[in-house]
């Protein structure tokens, strides 16, 4: 029996606005943050979960992370994982908790840490990566993991019951393909910032194309002389016949006319799905935008800042995407993105996770693997933003263009002590970045 005794939360921030990594056209100097949580437990065991924002505002999320903590505290292991979709009702179901999201928000973002952290210690338990918990269950397992309110009206567990054991055929060939890191192909967005300049793009778009991926993406919505100036020297890159492909990334800076307007300005370069092209919470503007471009054959793609299963069930039942990029940890932590991997299947819509920040490929290698070997059969993309790595125990890899698949057990976000300690905001005097001369130019400087 393993017990839960207390948790710790920790604000860390990595100083990614300096050299513009993350920069699009909505959001200009980012740094990369994490909102950490550790459970800890009678047996030394410890859990780590964390979800990512952009700086500011990260400890208004680590300050809500022990509000819901406190809730398994006491609790053993064996209880909360026996039946998993019950344990994640409780977890958002306190009453005034509840009034400040419900199930979106800075709330939600807590929930996302605290559940993938016990999801990272039940699989250190178990000697297992996330992933293979998952993969080794039946189908009935893995429903039982899912709070399916609000769900059942476009999805019942008795259609996501029949979702996993149509998938049960081939998956032994697909868990073999996982084995030999030949489950989830790898695009990357490392060239693709809106604030570096073109020599940069140039050489790391040259880099990666020499490592095998055949996956780009590039940020856009700047002003349409600039992108178009950074698209044709993708496109020179990596050709248009070469079996390589463009993807585009406007981060909700447009309005729906806007953003058909201004991909008719790109459609020469021929881009797979323009991601968020307007409001994340905006159905029917996506709607409209997926239309208007089918004749382009440009698809639409969202779900970074989808804020939780509903939103995606909307999406998915009025047919306004091509593509769903679920979040790891903006989204209740693992169960609720089984739900919307399942809604996927169902609508028969490909999922690319959103994998752009500190941790999350860390976290999506698992979901994009998942989906592939238990879900949907179908093999997609997975995002890989090449920086930051370093600080994990077990950091994300890519190798022949696909991931490495996580071998180790866990959930693969475990942060190093010494970085969290390093980059601890505000941290302590002599040990923090953060307290340090260099980091006036973000603390005095202007707040963008």
């Amino acid at each position: 029996m393993v017990t839960i005794t207390g948790f710790e939360t920790r604000d860390v921030r990595f100083p990614t606005s300096l050299d513009k990594t993350g920069s699009d056209a909505m959001n200009a100097a980012g740094d990369y943050s994490a909102a950490y949580c550790i459970l800890k437990t009678d047996v030394g065991c410890e859990g780590h979960g964390m979800t990512f924002t952009i700086g500011r505002g990260n400890d208004v999320v680590c300050y809500a992370i022990p509000y819901l903590a406190e809730r398994i505290k006491g609790k053993t292991l064996e209880s909360l994982v026996e039946n998993w979709g019950k344990t994640w009702r409780y977890l958002v179901n306190d009453s005034q908790l509840r009034w400040i999201g419900p199930e979106k928000g800075v709330i939600h973002l807590a929930l996302g840490a605290v559940v993938n952290a016990l999801w990272d210690l039940w699989a250190k338990v178990l000697g297992k990566p996330v992933w293979r918990i998952v993969a080794d269950m039946s189908p009935s397992e893995i429903v039982s993991l899912i709070d399916f309110r609000y769900l059942t009206d476009c999805l019942t567990p008795e259609e996501a019951l029949a979702i996993l054991e149509k998938a049960q055929e081939g998956k032994k060939d697909r868990l073999q393909e996982a084995l030999e890191n030949r489950a989830v192909p790898a695009y990357t967005t490392s060239a693709g910032w809106l604030g570096y300049g073109e020599d940069k793009m140039r050489g790391l778009l040259e880099e990666t194309l020499g490592q095998g991926y055949k996956h780009f993406k590039l940020k856009v919505g700047g002003d349409v002389e600039g992108d178009r100036k950074r698209l044709t020297i993708a496109r020179e890159v990596i050709g248009y016949d070469r079996g390589n492909v463009l993807m585009v990334d406007a981060n909700q800076v447009w309005d729906v006319q806007e953003a058909v307007t201004y991909m008719n300005e790109l459609k020469e370069f021929r881009p797979w799905f323009i991601e968020e092209p307007t409001s994340p919470d905006d159905v029917l503007g996506h709607k409209k935008i997926k239309d208007a471009l089918a004749p382009l054959g440009i698809g639409v793609a969202t779900g970074e800042m989808c804020q939780n299963r509903i939103l995606f069930k909307q999406f998915l039942a009025a047919s306004a995407l091509n593509v769903i990029q679920p979040d790891a940890c903006r989204l209740g932590g693992l169960n609720e993105v089984l739900a919307v991997l399942l809604l996927a299947a169902k609508y028969n819509v490909p999922v690319v996770p959103h994998s752009g920040g500190v941790g999350l490929p860390e976290y999506t290698q698992h979901l994009s693997t998942i989906d592939y070997v238990v879900v949907s059969g179908r093999k997609s993309v997975l995002e890989y933003v090449d920086h930051l790595h370093e600080h994990f125990a077990r950091p994300a890899r890519v190798e022949n263009g696909h991931y490495v698949t996580p071998s180790e057990p866990g959930y693969s976000v475990e942060m190093k002590r010494e970085s969290m300690d390093r980059w601890a905001f505000p941290g302590e005097e002599g040990v923090s970045w953060w307290r340090s001369d260099e980091a006036r130019v973000i603390l005095e400087g202007e707040k963008i």
